[in-house]
């Protein structure tokens, strides 16, 4: 509400034809008063920052550092691939219109990047992934693995990234993104060594973790667990006959109980890698369903980063520990 339409509106409520018991509320608190009160209500609800990410996973990271100074917008929802998106045109408007706009970076939103970088040239435009070293990040031929948030100590550099973006562009606000940033990314740290200590109780032997496409190799690689995917990094990727026997063969030799579906990309080839194992004498099931490229529905709890990380790590160790 613009403050010449509030200043309206109460001159309206006070007339001689107003209730009489507001009339006189009004005339004990003072209508100067009122009216500033009410303007700066409105001008606080204005400075917040309109925040549009692409995932959910960095939407998570924006609103907990973010607090009450920003207002969050994910373009990708629940089972959503962010590597086949296409930003549709009421994307473009949400994208027009925010203060900050976060995306993953690493090619993970591949489709759209001319987006980004045309709209870099107006706007506040920042990948969160940044701050990561190239000696951190795993490479695939001539790209790097997108799939950081499955590594919490990377994924908190990304945080790190999105507490300076934040500060650098809303300065008076800087230590609520502080103390907010502090007290998220310490309950990462200790997400992280709970994921530690849940994997280790799986046998050693049994570390294999099979899905549909190579998202989860930053997990393997920080947890201790061998990962291989249908796919490569990217649902983009394909794979021919040659990779399911290599994969039949790994199962059969090394005796792995469970293979993983994940939620965002189909699961008719991970069905019919189970069929063709089960086909040659070995005894192979779906573990379950793992959240990879997206998070759950925003009413689970696996709609929140957190949530949606220990849902994985159980599914994984109840599925291959026993």
């Amino acid at each position: 509400m613009q403050p010449l339409m509030i200043y309206s509106t109460i001159n309206r409520i006070t007339d001689s034809s107003a209730n009489p018991a507001l009339k006189g509320l009004f005339s004990l608190i003072g209508l100067p008063l009122l009216l500033v009160s009410l303007l700066l209500l409105t001008f606080s609800a204005q400075a917040q920052l309109k925040v549009v990410t692409t995932t959910s996973m960095i939407a998570g990271l924006a609103q907990n550092i973010g607090g009450q100074h920003v207002e969050v917008t994910a373009l990708m929802g629940s089972g959503v691939d962010p590597h086949l998106y296409k930003a549709t045109q009421g994307d473009l408007r949400r994208l027009a219109q925010a203060d900050i706009i976060l995306y993953n970076g690493l090619h993970l939103e591949g489709k759209m990047q001319d987006v980004f970088e045309k709209m870099a040239r107006k706007k506040a435009v920042f990948p969160v992934s940044s701050l990561i070293p190239n000696s951190q990040l795993r490479q695939h031929g001539h790209f790097p693995d997108p799939h950081i948030w499955f590594d919490l100590s990377l994924w908190q550099q990304a945080g790190q990234r999105v507490l300076q973006i934040l500060q650098q562009q809303d300065p008076k606000n800087q230590q609520a993104y502080a103390d907010n940033a502090k007290v998220y990314l310490n309950e990462m740290q200790q997400l992280h060594l709970w994921i530690g200590s849940q994997v280790e109780s799986i046998p050693e032997k049994q570390r294999i973790l099979i899905t549909a496409h190579d998202a989860f190799g930053y997990f393997g690689q920080a947890y201790g667990m061998q990962v291989m995917g249908l796919q490569g990094i990217s649902t983009a990727s394909e794979f021919g006959l040659q990779d399911i026997k290599q994969l039949k063969d790994i199962i059969v030799q090394n005796q792995i109980k469970a293979v993983f579906v994940e939620s965002s990309v189909s699961p008719r080839f991970i069905q019919s890698l189970v069929a063709g194992v089960k086909a040659e004498g070995h005894d192979l099931s779906i573990g379950g369903e793992l959240y990879s490229d997206a998070m759950g529905k925003s009413d689970t709890p696996t709609g929140n980063y957190f949530g949606m990380v220990k849902h994985n790590v159980k599914t994984i160790v109840d599925a291959l520990k026993n």
